[in-house]
This record gives C-alpha cells, structure tokens and sequence, in this order.
C-alpha cells in the first residue's frame, strides 16, 4: 500500500498547476494591456518594411594627414554618428562602414529622420579663434554669450551697458546689483559692424594690421581670398576656410552669411567642452547652447578671454567657429573662466541639435555626402508578405505534423503556440518604444525560426511521456516521470540556442542583429511557455478520461504505443511486496 500512497503524494505534490497557469494569464493580460494603454499596438517597423533614407558618406583627404582615413578614425566616425542620430530618438538608424573611406547611414523613417539626416555628415568641429578682421554686408543679429564659472545668476545690463562685459569683479551698473553672489560675465557681440581701424572703407583687411611695413605673400593671398569671399551663398560659405588647420590663420563666414571674418589660429577646441545642453533663457525668452569645460579648456579659455580683453574692437572678440562657419563673435573685455553660452537666432530645434552635435562630440574625418537614397517600404512589403506566407506555410506542415503523429496532444502544443505568439508580439510591440527595437525582414525570419525551436520542445516532452507509457506506467506518473528528464532536454537545447543568438547579436551589425535578437528573445519565451504552460496544462489533461482511459485519439494510446500488459503484471509477480503472489 505504500507504493500507491507515495505515487499520489508525488502526483498531488507536483500538481498546482493552476498557480503556473494563472502567472502566465496575469503576464499576457498585462502585456496586453500595456500595449493598448501605451498606444503602441503594433511593432516598430525597420527601414525594410516601413521605409526611410539611406545616405552613403566618403571620407575626404585631410590637409598634411596622408594617413587619417584609416579603420580607427572610421570605426570612431561610425560611433560618434550613431550616438548622435540615437540622441534624436530615431529607431533603428544602421550606421556601418563599407570599403575603405565610405560610411553607409540606414534611416528609418520617422518624426526626427529629417533631423538625424542633417547631423549624420556634420564634421562638428568646434573651435574658439580670435577675431581679427570682422566685416558686414548688413545688419548682424544680436548674439551674446557668457562665461561663469559658477551656476550663479546673470544680472540684467541696463541700457548704457550695451557692447560692454561684466564679470565677478565687474562693478555692477544701475540696472544689475550682485545681492551678495557672484556676478556672471557678460559677452555682448557688436549689433551694428562697422569699418574699424583694421579694416578699410570696403571691408578688406589694411595692411598696416600688420606688424611689418610690408606685406608677406601669406598675408596678402589672404587679404585677396577675404575680398573675395561672397557669404550670401551656401558654396561661398562652405568654400571659405576649406582645409584650413586649427593652427592656421583664416577666412570665415557667419552662419546667416551677413558677416565675414579673418580669424587667428584656434585657442580652445571642442575636445575641450566636456558637456553642452539646450536651455531657454528665462530673462531674454531666447534658446541658447550652454557648455561645460573641461578643467584644461577652462584655463585655455581663461588665456583666451585674458588676452582679448585687453584689445580694441574688433580683435577683442572670439568667433566661436563650428565646422568652419562662425555661429556667434561675442567680445571681451575681462578674463572669464568656467562655463560658456552659444546664443542668437536659436529656434529650439536649431539650438538641441548644435547641443547634441557638441555633446557627441566632432567626426575626426570630414565626409561629403556621396549618394542619397530614398528606400520605399513596397519591395520590403513584398518580401514581407513572400516571408509570412513561408511562414503559414511552415507552421500549417507543423500542425498538420502534430495532428496526424500526436492527434490529441497537438491540441496542447497549438495553444502552447498560440500563447508563445502572443507574448512574442505584445513584447515586440512594446520593446519598440521602449529600446528602439524595430521590427524588420531578419527579424521576421528570426520569428518563424522560432515556431521550430517551440515545437521541438513539445514534441521532447511527449515523447518523454510515450516512453514511460510503453514502459507500462499509466498517464498520470507517466506525465510526472516524463518532465525531469524532458526538462533537461529543453534546458540544454534552448541554452544552445539563447548563446548562438548571444554570439550572433554580438559580433554583427545592422539587420543580422535583428534576427540575433528575435531569435534569442522567442528562445527565452519557449522556456518560460513550456514551463508555465504547456507543463500544467498536460498535467491538468492527463486528469481528464479522454486522455488517461487512452482514447485512439488521444495520441497516448498504450496500444498504439506498444505498451504490453504483461510487462505490467510480470513486474507485480516479482514484487516482493505483493502477498498474493505465491
């Protein structure tokens, strides 16, 4: 009697499968649910299937470095590109090299696509010269900025202020009282240029800007080049200090293209701005850039500030040059440190986007952009709608396979499909607003991939649980025998899967790590259905006549299977438990 109480002790033991199949239904209606609450009720399609932009940048010659375009500067061009266009929001961006000098840019299409295409080639070389010829064709928009270095709070200037700096040791003007904290410093560009006493009436530069009598050929190809330059057109401005080094002496044009400039060689690089950040300015209701220094620009900057203030307009101002255009020339007349602030004609984008290009930091090549491509979401519908019916196709055979070899239990293993369907699509939903996934053609592969990894593990479990059948077990022990050893094959199996789609997503780039990541996230969800509920569920079924009597139908006929009763009372005569055996 013994025997029989320890079988119904282990059976009753192993069975709440109830709690099992009621954390699965809690985890589907709250996936669910988080889905249609998010508004995200479908996945976040790739460039393949939803459409977007494909750029090919080349990387261009430096001047006197032969050798910059080589693997490292453009895996570091690769990585600086992606984060900038991740910044911004956008899914799915494949950023990846191809050849020697060519960067290839997938961009799917969406709200900020438009905003990523603009900053994916933008050099973003930043750099703080000084100003030592400054011209206007008309009227130059206001722009200031400012330095602290301390977050205090800036003073309003009053009027009689204007084209004037205070700092900390400034004394205050009628219109801007310290309160017992520190007095930020002020930069005020010139609003109305005019020929100063370096520049002549045209607006070229004098010779006698010069320390010499006469002028060297350097100087005077110079002066021809800055009478020449027309910055009302985008070639003039982008023609202007073309191949120029940071340590040279050269021509600029403001962004608008109202102001052109001769500038001295740089005395702060971007590399010295450790963060930037777009902000409102409360008092003036205008967006500006806000930087950071690192302790070495810090002092750089302090040294640049200590010497220009001790000029006359206009070589006491400071071009604050990106990508060779010069965004703001605010002037000097103290020593600042610290912090420093990019205003203007900011509109709130314009000022996040020079934000996040200065964050990311600069390109350490220069690219052209080589080719544009719009990529239309029709062929990749067509080699969507080509890969889901390949798919109905394959998962018809399996259950057309299921049915005909295991008839009853295929009922078990389509819900258990079903369900695994079912988290695999709310999650996609969800893990698209939530990381960015983005679902395209490699992932769709990586998703009818997975219905064979499900399946093999239903059909490891039945097979377990025939085995002990034809043993001579009844289906209720059978079920329970059946799992440990089952559960070891699934663990391993799916184990091997999960590390190949860990390796692959790993060591590859672009689409491939799409199916990498489809594959490993339906390989985790085969464990967590099979455990949750294809096990309670089979135990639950194995309680019903239909399958514990052995119906022809059921799939675990012991006649079909090739159980022998025999075997069954030969064990019961070679008990030596059993006291009616004489």
């Amino acid at each position: 009697m013994a025997a029989p109480k320890k079988g119904r002790g282990s059976s009753g033991g192993q069975g709440r499968p109830g709690r099992a199949l009621a954390l699965i239904l809690i985890a589907m209606v709250a996936l669910t649910g988080g889905m249609f609450l998010s508004g995200h009720t479908t996945p976040r399609l790739g460039i393949d299937l939803a459409g977007g932009t494909s750029i090919t940048l080349k990387a261009k010659s430096q001047p006197g470095k032969p050798d910059a375009i080589n693997p490292t500067n453009m895996d570091t061009a690769v990585s600086i590109i992606e984060r900038r266009v991740n910044g911004l929001g956008v899914s799915e961006a494949e950023v990846q090299t191809q050849g020697r000098d060519n960067i290839i840019v997938n961009i799917p299409k969406g709200t900020n696509s438009k905003q990523a295409r603009e900053q994916v080639g933008t050099t973003a070389q930043l750099y703080f010269r000084p100003v030592l010829t400054v011209t206007a064709g008309q009227a130059t928009p206001t722009d200031t900025a400012s330095s602290s270095a301390s977050g205090s709070a800036k003073p309003s200037a009053s009027p009689s202020d204007k084209e004037t700096a205070s700092g900390s040791k400034a004394t205050p003007s009628a219109g801007a009282t310290t309160q017992g904290r520190a007095v930020t410093g002020a930069l005020k560009k010139d609003t109305s240029p005019s020929p100063s006493p370096s520049t002549s009436a045209s607006g070229t530069p004098k010779a006698s800007a010069s320390p010499s009598a006469s002028v060297d050929p350097a100087t005077a190809e110079l002066q021809k080049r800055f009478a020449a330059l027309d910055c009302s057109t985008k070639a003039g401005r982008a023609k202007a200090g073309a191949n120029a080094k940071p340590t040279d002496t050269t021509i600029a044009c403001s962004s608008e293209g109202d102001a052109k400039y001769v500038l001295g060689p740089a005395e702060v690089s971007g590399t010295d701005v450790d963060s930037a950040k777009a902000t409102i300015d409360q008092q003036r209701g205008m967006w500006i850039v806000q930087m950071d220094f690192t302790d070495k620009g810090s002092k750089k900057f302090q040294q640049i500030t200590s010497k220009l203030s001790q000029q006359q307009s206009p070589m006491n101002q400071f071009a604050i040059a990106l990508d060779g255009e010069v965004v703001s020339a605010p002037q000097v007349n103290e020593t600042l440190s610290g912090s420093a602030e990019i205003s203007g004609s900011f509109t709130q984008q314009s000022a996040q986007d020079l934000a996040n290009v200065l964050s990311y930091g600069a390109l350490p090549l220069s690219f052209d952009e080589d080719t544009v491509t719009t990529v239309t979401a029709a062929l990749g519908g067509e080699q969507l709608q080509a890969g889901l019916i390949a798919g109905a196709i394959g998962l018809a055979l399996v259950v057309i396979y299921l049915v005909a070899y295991y008839r009853g239990l295929a009922f078990i293993a389509l819900l258990s499909l079903l369900v695994s369907g079912i988290l695999t699509y709310t999650l996609m939903s969800l893990l698209g607003p939530a990381i960015g996934f983005a679902l395209n053609l490699p992932a769709v592969c990586g998703a009818i991939v997975a219905i064979g990894i499900t399946a093999d593990s239903f059909i490891v479990y039945f097979e377990r649980i025939r085995d002990e059948i034809r043993d001579g077990r009844t289906l209720r022990p059978a079920v329970e025998r059946a799992w440990p050893r089952a559960r070891r094959t699934i663990l391993v199996s799916d184990f091997v899967s999960f590390l190949a789609a860990a390796v692959l997503f790993i060591v590859t780039v672009g689409k491939v790590q799409g199916f990498a990541f489809t594959l490993g996230l339906t390989t985790l969800l085969d464990v967590v259905v099979v455990f949750l509920f294809t096990k309670p569920v089979m135990t639950l079924m194995a309680r019903t006549k239909f399958f514990s009597g052995g119906h022809p139908w059921s799939g675990l006929d012991p006649k079909r299977l090739g159980a022998k009763p025999p075997l069954r009372r030969t064990r019961r005569v070679n008990a030596p438990t059993d006291p009616k055996e004489a």
